[in-house]
Protein backbone atom coordinates (compact mmCIF):
# COMPACT_ATOMS: atom_id res chain seq x y z
CA UNK A 1 0.00 0.00 0.00
CA UNK A 2 2.75 2.51 1.26
CA UNK A 3 4.69 1.52 -2.49
CA UNK A 4 1.64 2.50 -4.32
CA UNK A 5 0.98 5.96 -2.31
CA UNK A 6 4.67 6.60 -3.07
CA UNK A 7 4.53 5.96 -7.06
CA UNK A 8 1.23 7.98 -6.77
CA UNK A 9 2.80 10.98 -4.85
CA UNK A 10 6.34 10.49 -7.51
CA UNK A 11 4.13 10.87 -10.46
CA UNK A 12 2.15 14.17 -9.42
CA UNK A 13 5.51 15.47 -8.41
CA UNK A 14 6.67 14.81 -11.81
CA UNK A 15 3.55 16.06 -13.24
CA UNK A 16 3.69 19.52 -11.81
CA UNK A 17 7.38 20.05 -12.31
CA UNK A 18 7.11 19.73 -15.98
CA UNK A 19 4.07 21.43 -16.09
CA UNK A 20 5.58 24.91 -14.19
CA UNK A 21 8.25 24.63 -16.00
CA UNK A 22 6.64 24.67 -19.63
CA UNK A 23 4.25 27.42 -18.02
CA UNK A 24 6.69 29.99 -17.37
CA UNK A 25 7.92 29.86 -20.76
CA UNK A 26 7.29 33.05 -22.61
CA UNK A 27 4.17 33.11 -25.55
CA UNK A 28 6.06 34.28 -29.22
CA UNK A 29 3.82 36.93 -30.71
CA UNK A 30 3.58 39.50 -33.06
CA UNK A 31 2.81 43.11 -32.27
CA UNK A 32 -0.63 42.95 -34.06
CA UNK A 33 -1.41 39.59 -32.42
CA UNK A 34 -0.71 41.34 -28.87
CA UNK A 35 -2.51 43.68 -29.58
CA UNK A 36 -5.81 41.66 -30.59
CA UNK A 37 -5.34 39.28 -27.54
CA UNK A 38 -4.12 41.73 -25.27
CA UNK A 39 -7.00 41.24 -22.36
CA UNK A 40 -6.07 37.47 -22.61
CA UNK A 41 -2.36 37.83 -22.37
CA UNK A 42 -2.34 40.46 -19.39
CA UNK A 43 0.28 40.06 -16.87
CA UNK A 44 1.43 36.91 -19.08
CA UNK A 45 5.44 37.07 -20.69
CA UNK A 46 5.46 37.37 -24.06
CA UNK A 47 8.52 36.87 -26.81
CA UNK A 48 8.59 39.06 -30.35
CA UNK A 49 10.95 40.32 -32.33
CA UNK A 50 11.03 44.29 -34.08
CA UNK A 51 13.20 46.59 -35.25
CA UNK A 52 13.18 49.73 -32.44
CA UNK A 53 12.05 52.74 -34.27
CA UNK A 54 12.47 55.08 -30.57
CA UNK A 55 14.34 55.11 -27.35
CA UNK A 56 13.84 57.07 -24.27
CA UNK A 57 16.75 56.23 -22.13
CA UNK A 58 16.12 57.27 -18.32
CA UNK A 59 12.61 57.91 -17.73
CA UNK A 60 11.31 57.42 -14.33
CA UNK A 61 14.26 54.70 -14.15
CA UNK A 62 13.49 52.87 -16.74
CA UNK A 63 14.14 52.88 -20.52
CA UNK A 64 11.24 53.13 -23.18
CA UNK A 65 11.91 51.67 -26.41
CA UNK A 66 9.62 51.66 -28.84
CA UNK A 67 9.45 48.66 -31.59
CA UNK A 68 7.51 47.71 -34.83
CA UNK A 69 7.82 44.16 -36.52
CA UNK A 70 5.96 45.13 -39.71
CA UNK A 71 2.21 44.00 -38.11
CA UNK A 72 -0.36 46.28 -37.35
CA UNK A 73 -1.62 49.40 -38.86
CA UNK A 74 -1.61 52.79 -37.13
CA UNK A 75 -2.01 52.23 -33.31
CA UNK A 76 -1.41 48.70 -33.40
CA UNK A 77 1.73 48.52 -35.44
CA UNK A 78 3.89 49.85 -32.26
CA UNK A 79 4.47 48.83 -29.03
CA UNK A 80 6.34 50.48 -26.15
CA UNK A 81 8.50 48.36 -24.07
CA UNK A 82 10.14 49.15 -20.57
CA UNK A 83 13.51 47.79 -19.21
CA UNK A 84 16.49 48.57 -17.75
CA UNK A 85 18.21 47.81 -20.84
CA UNK A 86 18.52 49.88 -23.85
CA UNK A 87 19.14 49.34 -27.75
CA UNK A 88 19.44 51.97 -30.71
CA UNK A 89 17.30 53.19 -33.13
CA UNK A 90 17.72 50.46 -36.16
CA UNK A 91 18.67 47.58 -33.95
CA UNK A 92 16.95 44.56 -34.49
CA UNK A 93 15.81 42.94 -31.31
CA UNK A 94 14.09 39.87 -29.22
CA UNK A 95 12.06 41.48 -26.28
CA UNK A 96 10.97 38.82 -23.03
CA UNK A 97 8.89 40.62 -20.74
CA UNK A 98 5.02 40.95 -18.73
CA UNK A 99 1.93 42.65 -20.99
CA UNK A 100 0.40 45.27 -19.10
CA UNK A 101 -2.95 46.55 -20.43
CA UNK A 102 -4.25 50.48 -19.66
CA UNK A 103 -1.28 51.26 -17.55
CA UNK A 104 -1.38 54.76 -16.19
CA UNK A 105 1.99 56.41 -15.36
CA UNK A 106 0.59 59.87 -14.58
CA UNK A 107 0.78 63.35 -15.98
CA UNK A 108 -1.59 61.93 -19.19
CA UNK A 109 1.09 59.33 -19.74
CA UNK A 110 -1.66 56.38 -20.10
CA UNK A 111 -0.43 52.97 -22.75
CA UNK A 112 -2.80 51.06 -23.99
CA UNK A 113 -0.76 48.24 -24.23
CA UNK A 114 2.85 47.91 -22.71
CA UNK A 115 5.32 45.35 -22.37
CA UNK A 116 6.95 45.93 -18.90
CA UNK A 117 10.40 44.61 -17.39
CA UNK A 118 11.73 43.62 -20.78
CA UNK A 119 14.75 41.86 -21.11
CA UNK A 120 16.02 43.02 -24.44
CA UNK A 121 18.73 40.96 -26.84
CA UNK A 122 19.92 41.99 -30.55
CA UNK A 123 19.72 39.81 -33.17
CA UNK A 124 22.26 38.54 -34.99
CA UNK A 125 22.00 39.58 -38.78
Amino acid sequence: MSRIISITLLSLLFCFGVTSVTAGEPVKKTIEALYKEKAELKGQQVQLKGKVVKVNNGIMNKNFIHIQDGTGENKTGNLTITSQDTAQVGDEITVVGAVAVDHDFGGGYIYPLLLEKAKISKVAK
